[in-house]
């Protein structure tokens, strides 16, 4: 998670509960702190970063349509389901600027440093990657790389739909993450600017909407294929939440690291079971 246009050090100021922000407001922040995509943030507070998590499975349609693309036409040009995974994959990490890959890299090596949660925070902000985040970071990537370039050569239309799906539902991990009830582990940072925003009731109706979604998305390719997709999404938020309540009790709360690593782990859930059908 990222934002260009904002001090990512600083929390949004509190506001009244009841406050709202606008649409247009909210989506702006999504596409700004989410992607690399041009948007200039014109509220950078709790009632923004909260209609601006919502807006997070929009952001990734956005992304996910993007590395899709690609994926196809290098088929269509004649290339190798392996070349199509590998520009899908890359895709979406030039699009956020790779903040995923490294919150998840941070996130492992955080975890696995079995440090106290102060010393395993301090850790995470370094710059260098440890060897546990070598290591997650090279399992996703081939983990995603393998299953895109079955779906490919499955169908095209399969690891098309597929690169959509996975990077909705990373996006819609990040809105399940910024929950109420979840707290941040340290008050600077966008983790904490967003931790806690979004209601958990407009969080888990916007989970069941993606998921009905994206079920529907498939019932073109038959029925099994539907409730296949539908099933991916679910089971790629369960191994999401694993993380994030590992994360939590860890650390004390959520981090923008912690946000990345969510993202990835959906992300690579989603393509792994859906290669699996």
């Amino acid at each position: 998670m990222t934002d260009s246009h904002s001090d990512p050090h600083h929390s949004p100021p509190p506001s009244s509960p009841a406050e709202r922000a606008a649409l247009r407001d909210g989506i702006r922040f999504a596409f700004g702190t989410l992607t690399v995509f041009p948007a200039r943030i014109t509220r950078w507070d709790r009632p923004a970063a909260r209609i601006g998590m919502e807006c997070a499975p929009l952001a990734g349609l956005a992304v996910g349509l993007c590395a899709a693309v690609p994926g196809v036409l290098l088929l269509l040009l004649g290339g190798s389901p392996l070349l199509a995974a590998v520009v899908t994959v890359a895709v979406p990490a030039a699009l956020t600027r790779a903040l995923h890959l490294d919150g998840l890299a941070d996130t492992a090596d955080g975890l696995g440093s079995a440090k106290p949660a102060e010393d395993a925070l301090r850790i995470m902000k370094q710059s260098d990657i440890g060897p546990f985040g070598v290591v997650a970071l090279l399992v996703v990537f081939l983990v995603q790389v393998a299953a895109l370039a079955d779906l490919y050569a499955e169908n095209p239309l399969h690891g098309a739909l597929a690169a959509v799906v996975a990077a909705v539902t990373a996006r819609l991990a990040l809105t399940l993450a910024s929950r109420a009830g979840v707290p941040p582990a340290r008050p600077g940072g966008l983790g904490a600017a967003v931790a806690g925003t979004v209601p958990a009731a407009a969080a888990f109706g916007l989970a069941a909407v993606v998921t009905v979604a994206a079920g529907l998305a498939a019932l073109p390719l038959g029925l099994p294929a539907a409730a296949r997709q539908a099933a991916a999404v679910i089971a790629a938020l369960l191994a999401a939440e694993w993380l994030l309540r590992r994360c939590v009790r860890r650390f004390g709360g959520v981090t923008g690291d912690v946000f990345g690593a969510t993202a990835e782990t959906a992300a690579t859930t989603t393509l792994l079971l859906l290669s699996l059908g």
